[in-house]
């Protein structure tokens, strides 16, 4: 990578936000596919997903320092999202290689483009209640990631015992609600087992790993110089192709040749088993934050109270509870069922119980060996 120039390194870091817009969101079939996946739906409102992501930002992050990292099937449907946002801050990978790789891509066009900038790296698919608290915490874990080396991440103070996010260990215990001091990483650990994420809970030292990242693009691309250096040398050559009529031809060959790995394990993890000063840190961040990784967790959200029914279209209930009804072009009647998931599309029907919601990622692998790609 070309070292920046000595006028580029006097500029203010610009504040550039990496959304992470590659998923699929299977458990969100058959709605979710693969043109059209979760973070390009909208599934808690009118807007999408990504849409949503974007304005929550505003005025924090500005259009022209707004980056996507997706794929090429959803490349052209995320660009259309980020109107107003340069063309060529939408990076597609030729194959998915998982966030470290994503990352990495990112962090090397931002150092093309700036020399050096700080990076916020973010999912393109999460619900934030409290948009504003969000952007003061995020200012915050920037101002942490503003120092070199230093990395910062919002957690989230859990509020059950759940298996299904990663955790970070804090090295002192969270304060109140209220406050937004960096508290020193012990270690990061990975989805637990629910007695052991229950001692977690309970100790008060553990928050979700939502995956928001802050830091420098050059403290990044120097930690994957350090822990993954063959992705960070195959990035390094792709970076001086960037802007050239080489980049595609380079991109489709350099990339499936990328490790396979997540930034938490790739990097997040060894950092923080290093000895000396600390230099990771999480930040609370208590902003009414969801994944909204399931559509029993989408009914979670819009429900009103205990055991109402959420339907967007015109619905007649009668002794029934709990139940999400999906289907806005059809009246529906619904009688005496309780929990129950429906989701209508053109092509598809999905009943489930809403308790086994998040089994509905298995239907998209049945239909995939089977070669029913109509439906995918």
């Amino acid at each position: 990578m070309t070292p920046p120039s000595r006028s580029r390194r006097s500029r203010p870091l610009p504040i550039c936000a990496v959304l992470l817009a590659g998923g699929r969101g299977t458990r969100f079939w058959p709605r979710s596919r693969v043109r059209t996946p979760k973070q390009l739906l909208n599934i808690t409102g009118d807007a999408t997903m990504l849409h949503q992501t974007i304005d929550r930002l505003h005025p924090l992050v500005q259009p022209r320092n707004l980056w996507a990292v997706t794929n090429d099937e959803q490349a052209a449907a995320v660009r259309r999202e980020m109107r107003g946002v340069p063309a060529s801050h939408i990076l597609a990978e030729p194959v998915g290689r998982n966030t470290a790789a994503a990352i990495g891509l990112a962090a090397m066009h931002l150092a093309r483009e700036h020399g050096d900038a700080l990076m916020a790296v973010l999912p393109s698919d999460s619900h934030i209640a409290d948009a504003a608290r969000y952007r003061s915490l995020m200012r915050t874990a920037l101002e942490v990631g503003r120092a070199p080396g230093k990395m910062a991440v919002l957690g989230i103070p859990p509020t059950r015992a759940e298996t299904g996010y990663g955790y970070i260990e804090c090295g002192a215990r969270p304060e109140r609600a209220g406050s937004a001091r960096a508290l020193p990483v012990k270690r990061f650990t990975e989805k637990p087992g629910e007695s052991v994420a229950r001692k977690y809970v309970q100790s008060g030292r553990y928050l979700w790993n939502a995956g928001m990242f802050f830091w420098r693009a050059s403290t990044f691309l120097e930690n994957l110089r350090r822990f993954l250096p063959g992705t960070h040398e195959a990035l390094a050559q792709l970076s001086g192709a960037i802007g050239t009529p080489r980049y595609s031809a380079m991109l489709r060959r350099i990339y499936p040749r990328l490790e396979n790995i997540s930034v938490d394990y790739a990097i997040m993890e060894p950092a923080t088993r290093e000895t000396g000063e600390s230099r990771v840190f999480v930040i609370p961040a208590r902003v009414g934050w969801s994944d909204i990784g399931s559509w029993g967790a989408v009914y979670e959200l819009l429900c009103s109270r205990a055991g109402a029914n959420v339907s967007p279209g015109e619905s007649f209930t009668l002794d029934a509870e709990g139940n999400f009804i999906w289907s806005p072009r059809k009246f529906c009647a619904v009688i005496g069922v309780k929990d129950v998931v429906l989701v209508e599309t053109e092509d598809a029907l999905l009943l489930c119980s809403r308790h086994r919601s998040q089994d509905v990622g298995k239907v998209v692998k049945w239909l995939e060996e089977h070669r029913l790609t109509r439906l995918v």
